[in-house]
Parts: C-alpha cells; sequence; structure tokens
C-alpha cells in the first residue's frame, strides 16, 4: 500500500504568493515528499477557477517527475472528455518516459459544466464518453496508435468514478477504482464480472479528507478558513451553467472537526498519524488497497503545516499503517502481535 501526496495548486486571492513562486515552491514540496519516501506523487484537473486551481496535470507531473526518483507520478483525476484521445496519450507517455516508468493514470468525468463549455464537449453524455476515451487512450498504446510509447507495459489506469455508474465502467474497462468504499466496490467487481476481467484482480486507491499534524487542536482554526474557501469553491462550482442557485456560501465554523458517529470521513479531519492509522484500517479493511493519497495543502494553507503533514504522510504513517497491518493478521491468525 503505497501512501502519497495530492497537489492541486490552489493559490487563493486571500493568501495568494506570485505565481511563479507557488509552482516553484509546490515542486519543492514535491521534492522534499520524495526524498523522505512518499509513495506517491497526485496532480488532478479543474478549469476557470478564481483560484488557479491546476488546469493542466500532466504537464505538472512532468516537472514533478524530472525533479524526483523514486515517488509514483499520478492524476487523480484527468479529465479525458477535456482531451483528444491522441493527445492524452502522447502526453501521458511522455511524463512515463520522463519519469523512468513511474506513472499511473486516474480518469475521471467532471462535474462541471463551464469546463464542458470551454473545450466544447458534451456534458450530457460524459460518462458514455468518458469510457469510450479511456478504452481509446488505452488502444492507441496497445497498437503504437501514439509514438513514442510509454515505458510501462500496461500503464496502470485508474477510475475516478464516486457512484455506481462509474464504479462499474472502471470494472468493465478493467482498470482500478480510485474510490475506497464498501458499497462502491460491489458495483466495481459486478462491472470487472461484466467486462470478462478476473474479480480477484480488483483494486482501489482514494484521495483521502485528511490533514496530519502533531497537535490537531491546534491546526483546526489555522487550517479551518482554507477548508471554507475549499468547500465553497467545490459547492458553488457544481451549479454554475445549471441554472440552480447558487448555494450560501459557508464559514470555517460550519465544518465538524471530529470523526462522524458512522464512521465515515468528514469533510476534513485533521488527525495525528497515531490516529489517522486506526481510522483508516477501520475503513479501507477488506478492500485491497493500492494506494492511499492525502492533501499536500488545502487552498493556501500555512507552509508550516503543510511541511509538517509531508512529513508525517511520508515518514510516519507508512510504518503505523504496516503496524495495524500486521496487528489485524496477527489477531486473524490468533497469534500475538509482538510474535
Amino acid at each position: 500500500m503505497d501512501v502519497g501526496l495530492l497537489f492541486d495548486l490552489r493559490n487563493p486571492d486571500r493568501w495568494h504568493r506570485p505565481w511563479a513562486d507557488h509552482y516553484a515552491r509546490s515542486l519543492e514540496f514535491c521534492e522534499e515528499a520524495d526524498l523522505r519516501g512518499a509513495g506517491g506523487l497526485w496532480f488532478t484537473e479543474h478549469h476557470l477557477f478564481e483560484d488557479g486551481y491546476l488546469p493542466r496535470p500532466l504537464t505538472f507531473a512532468a516537472a514533478a517527475a524530472a525533479r524526483t526518483r523514486n515517488a509514483r507520478i499520478g492524476t487523480a483525476v484527468v479529465l479525458p472528455n477535456l482531451h483528444k484521445p491522441a493527445q492524452l496519450a502522447e502526453d501521458a507517455a511522455v511524463v512515463d518516459l520522463i519519469s523512468g516508468g513511474r506513472l499511473e493514470v486516474g480518469f475521471g468525468a467532471g462535474y462541471r459544466m463551464p469546463e464542458y463549455d470551454l473545450f466544447a464537449a458534451d456534458f450530457k453524455n460524459r460518462f458514455q464518453q468518458v469510457e469510450r476515451n479511456i478504452a481509446e487512450v488505452r488502444r492507441l498504446w496497445e497498437e503504437g496508435g501514439v509514438t513514442p510509447g510509454p515505458l510501462q507495459t500496461p500503464v496502470p489506469l485508474w477510475g475516478g468514478f464516486y457512484g455506481p455508474r462509474g464504479a462499474r465502467i472502471a470494472g468493465r474497462l478493467g482498470i482500478g477504482l480510485l474510490h475506497i468504499s464498501h458499497e462502491t466496490y460491489g458495483h466495481y467487481r459486478e462491472g470487472l464480472i461484466e467486462g470478462g476481467h478476473d474479480p480477484g484482480l480488483a483494486r482501489v486507491s482514494d484521495l483521502l479528507p485528511v490533514i496530519l499534524a502533531d497537535d490537531p487542536e491546534a491546526a483546526w482554526p489555522r487550517v479551518a478558513p482554507h477548508v471554507a474557501h475549499q468547500m465553497n469553491t467545490y459547492r458553488q462550482g457544481s451549479v454554475e451553467g445549471t441554472g440552480h442557485p447558487r448555494p450560501p456560501l459557508l464559514g470555517p465554523d460550519d465544518f465538524p472537526e471530529a470523526p462522524k458517529a458512522d464512521g465515515s470521513w468528514s469533510t476534513l479531519e485533521i488527525l495525528t498519524p497515531e490516529d489517522a492509522a486506526v481510522r483508516i484500517h477501520e475503513r479501507t479493511k477488506g478492500l485491497p488497497v493500492k494506494h492511499l493519497i492525502f492533501w499536500a495543502s488545502i487552498a493556501g494553507m500555512p507552509d508550516d503545516l503543510v511541511v509538517r503533514n509531508i512529513e508525517l504522510v511520508s515518514e510516519r504513517l507508512p510504518t503505523l499503517l504496516a503496524e495495524a497491518g500486521g496487528a489485524a493478521r496477527a489477531r486473524t491468525a490468533g497469534v500475538p502481535a509482538g510474535d
């Protein structure tokens, strides 16, 4: 199980730094994470966000690949419906070559009409289209339809889908599911069987709404304004172009900082590595988890918290997760955990 970090490069006006400096600092964070043993560096795509949400994840992934040596380099996610399949296949192949075969490509359908309008894409039929486009990117690689091709054969592919329809699409395509959910996993397995794939090859990953800190209680009031900004932009963006009224803006006090009673994740939780390992083990047991992805930063949050989060995710958490897994296996086998 790899443990990695996701960067969305948001740079809100309230905490704005010059764009070139912001990108340079983010690449430094990638280098730091790689040096400290992070299992993955992930980048995500959106367009027309006022805070400059990263629009070209594969471009930034190429820069990160050139500055790192060991971490997997991934997209969580890229939106294939906003790209020509041949262009996307070429861009991803170049990243795989620069990285020495470390690329993981996560695909998503997207949910914002303005993004589809920007690229003159069909929003209504986006799920049918995303399935076709993922299949076409893979075909181009397999049949030599673009040159040069990627170093890996095959490149690990993921479907970043949160509902039953998308989970079945990922299954039919025989790719990983970029969502950790016992309920959705059932639909994913159904899709694997429908597509003629061995369900024993299922694999899941996800972006977890977690930041690590030594003192979560002290960190929360410093992070909460950034959480409010992030969630407000998602909420506002989800209704743009739909004719639905814009939802009211939320403030830092509108977001819970404690785990929900049903065990599901809150909007964002700030946890110690020890508490995070327990929560993650509870939420993922029984699922074939390959990657765990954590926010590197929330919408321009303070650098000292970002640095410590990277350190704890990269160095401390993997050991604790391994210990939790070992203890669970020992309990199942009836062997004392220390033996």
